[in-house]
C-alpha cells in the first residue's frame, strides 16, 4: 500500500521537502499537481524529513499537493525491444514509439562481484588508427575522452559507434544540444547501427535532474544484456554535465560544498557508474567510453580530475585529433602482443620519431638553420598527422601498421628508423 502526504513542507528549487515514515533512500513518488503527476526520487533523509527531486522541474507544485511513495526505486524496462529506440532520462520514449513496462529492472545498483570477473583480453576494433594502433581500447576497459567545448568529440563517438566491433551500443547524453541529438540518430540511422542501439538522451531543454538518471540507465540496461553475453559499449556523453547537475542539487540542498562547489562525494558518485566496466566470467562485456569536457582546458578541474584516478588512462581530443601525447590505454598491452608481432614495436618507433619532429617544428619556428635529417622529421611530421592522426582516417588496424612502414619508408633508410631489423627486413615496403 502507497503512503500519501498532503502536505509539502517547502519547495526549492528541483527539491521538494516531506514529513514522512517508513521510507528509503532512492525511492520513488508520485507528486499529484493540477497540471499533472510528476516523478519524483528521495535523495535525502534527515530524520523525518524527506527530500525529493522532481524529474520535471517543481514549477506548478504547490505546498498542498499530494505526495504519494511508490515504494520502490526507479526502473527501466528491459528487452530486445529497446533495440533501436530513443528514450529521455527517465526512461520515456522520445522517437514517439510505445512506451515500454514490460520486464522493468531497477537501476543504479552495485557493481559487479569482482570474484566473476575476468582479466580483460580482447581488443575494440574502432577504425581509428590513434585508438587501435597507439591506444587500444580492450573489453571491458573504462576510459574517458577529455576535451574541451568545440572538439568533435560527439563526432568521434559516433564513429565508434558506427565502426566498433561489439555486439550493442548503449548511448546515454546529457545536456545535449537538440542538433546533437539529431546528429546522433540520424548518424546511427543512415550507418545501419540504430537497429544494434539504444539511446537515453537528456537535452539541455530538459529538467537538469533527468541528466543525473542517464548513466544509471543506460548501465543497468548494458549490465542485462551483458548477463546474457552481449558485448555492449557504453558511450556516454558529458560527464561534466552530469557532475554539474549533481552540483545543482547539492546546492539547492544546501550541502557544504567541496572543490569549486562540487558536492564532497563526487568521486564516489563517478566511480560507481565507471566501475560497472566489466568482463564477465562465461558471458558478455561492458566497456565504457564517457565524454568529460574540461572548463578552460583545465585538467585539474575536480571532474578531469576524479576521473583520471578512476579509469584506466584517457584519450585527450584537441584541435580536432586525438594527441600521441598525453593519451594512454593502460590496458593497451593485455592486448597489443597478440594482434601483429610488429605492433608494439611500431607503435614505439612512430611515437618517439613523432616527438623528434615537434623539436624539429620548434627549431624551424625560432630560425635555427635546418639539417637534412630536421627536414626529413619534418616530411615525416606532414604525413604522420595527415595519414594516422587525421580523425577522417578510417582503417583496420592491419592497414595502419602498414601505413605506418609506408610513412616511414618514405622519409627515412631503414637504418634510421631505430627498429629491429627482423622486423624491418620482413614488414617494410618495396620501393
Amino acid at each position: 500500500m502507497s503512503k500519501v502526504y498532503s502536505k509539502i513542507e517547502s519547495i526549492a528549487g528541483n527539491v521538494i521537502s516531506v514529513k514522512a515514515d517508513g521510507i528509503r533512500y532512492g525511492d520513488l513518488a508520485q507528486v499529484d499537481t493540477s497540471f499533472g503527476v510528476s516523478l519524483a526520487e528521495v535523495i535525502k533523509m534527515d530524520g523525518e524529513m524527506v527530500s525529493l527531486q522532481v524529474f520535471a522541474g517543481s514549477r506548478g507544485i504547490s505546498t498542498g499537493d499530494e505526495v504519494r511513495f511508490l515504494g520502490k526505486p526507479m526502473q527501466v524496462s528491459f528487452s530486445d525491444d529497446l533495440l533501436g529506440r530513443v528514450f529521455n532520462g527517465s526512461g520515456e520514449p522520445r522517437d514517439k514509439g510505445p512506451s515500454l513496462k514490460e520486464n522493468m529492472i531497477p537501476i543504479g545498483g552495485p557493481s559487479f562481484n569482482p570474484a566473476k570477473r575476468i582479466i580483460p583480453r580482447n581488443m575494440v576494433r574502432t577504425g581509428i588508427p590513434m585508438i587501435d594502433l597507439f591506444n587500444t581500447l580492450v573489453e571491458s576497459q573504462k576510459l574517458p575522452i577529455f576535451s574541451i567545448s568545440g572538439e568533435p568529440y560527439n563526432e568521434v563517438l559516433a564513429r565508434i559507434a558506427l565502426q566498433a566491433e561489439t555486439d550493442l551500443i548503449v548511448l546515454g547524453g546529457m545536456g545535449l544540444k537538440y542538433d546533437d541529438y539529431l546528429f546522433f540518430k540520424d548518424t546511427l540511422e543512415e550507418g545501419g547501427a540504430l537497429s544494434r542501439s539504444i539511446l537515453f538522451v537528456h537535452t539541455a531543454a530538459d529538467p537538469v535532474v533527468e541528466g543525473l538518471m542517464v548513466p544509471d540507465i543506460s548501465l543497468a540496461v548494458a549490465e542485462n544484456f551483458a548477463l546474457k553475453g552481449k558485448n555492449v559499449l557504453v558511450l556516454l556523453t558529458d560527464m561534466t554535465n552530469f557532475a554539474d547537475a549533481m552540483k545543482e542539487i547539492a546546492i539547492t540542498q544546501e550541502q557544504v560544498p567541496s572543490n569549486r562547489g562540487y558536492p564532497g562525494d563526487l568521486y564516489s558518485q563517478l566511480a560507481s557508474r565507471y566501475e560497472k566496466a566489466v568482463d564477465i566470467e562465461g558471458s558478455g562485456s561492458i566497456t565504457i567510453l564517457a565524454v568529460t569536457t574540461m572548463p578552460g582546458d583545465d585538467v585539474t578541474h575536480p571532474v578531469p580530475d576524479n576521473t583520471g584516478y578512476i579509469t584506466e588512462g584517457q584519450y585527450y581530443l584537441r584541435n580536432g585529433r586525438i594527441e600521441p601525447f598525453g593519451s594512454l590505454s593502460r590496458l593497451k598491452q593485455q592486448v597489443n602482443d597478440r594482434t601483429r608481432e610488429d605492433h608494439r614495436a611500431l607503435m614505439d618507433g612512430l611515437i618517439k620519431i613523432y616527438a623528434s619532429y615537434k623539436d624539429a617544428l620548434e627549431k624551424q619556428s625560432m630560425g635555427f638553420q635546418m639539417t637534412d635529417w630536421d627536414e626529413k622529421l619534418l616530411k615525416y611530421g606532414d604525413l604522420f598527422e595527415n595519414e594516422m592522426m587525421d580523425l577522417s582516417v578510417n582503417i583496420p588496424l592491419e592497414k595502419a601498421l602498414d601505413n605506418g612502414w609506408k610513412i616511414l619508408a618514405e622519409c627515412f633508410e631503414k637504418e634510421e628508423t631505430g627498429l629491429r631489423s627482423n622486423l624491418i627486413e620482413k614488414f617494410w615496403p618495396e620501393k
